[in-house]
């Protein structure tokens, strides 16, 4: 069996507006695309911690994570400091997870306008 050690995930997404669901939908699509591109599962989680920018108000991402699962793990939201010229209507996501993933094989996970944040992860 090989050994799972801890791991951080990375990842961002953007909404086109500060509207609950489409900040519960993009969280909820994040989570499951880090899910997905990694060998961890829902078990593996220990924690998760959201930010979003200033302009986003309307939902706590950690609400839309407890609507697909992340029931009984430690999850915290906060707001990021307003930056000039920052990406706006951006949430993202830091994941803590036991893994057997080296911590190069990590895929960090940027979805939408949020892939500028990571270019030299995407072609």
């Amino acid at each position: 069996m090989t050994e799972k050690l801890v791991r951080a995930y990375r990842g961002a997404i953007t909404v086109d507006r500060d509207e609950e669901t489409l900040v519960v939908e993009a969280t909820q699509a994040l989570l499951t695309e880090m899910l997905s591109r990694n060998t961890f599962d829902l078990d593996d989680v220990i924690s998760v911690f959201f930010t979003t920018t200033p302009d986003v108000t309307s939902a706590f991402p950690a609400l839309a994570a407890r609507g697909i699962g992340f029931a009984d793990i430690p999850l915290m939201c906060a707001s990021e400091i307003a930056v000039p010229h920052a990406l706006p209507r951006t949430i993202r996501v830091l994941l803590h997870a036991y893994s057997s993933q080296s911590r190069h094989d990590v895929n960090h996970v940027y979805l939408r306008e949020a892939t500028v944040l990571r270019s030299d992860l995407h072609d």
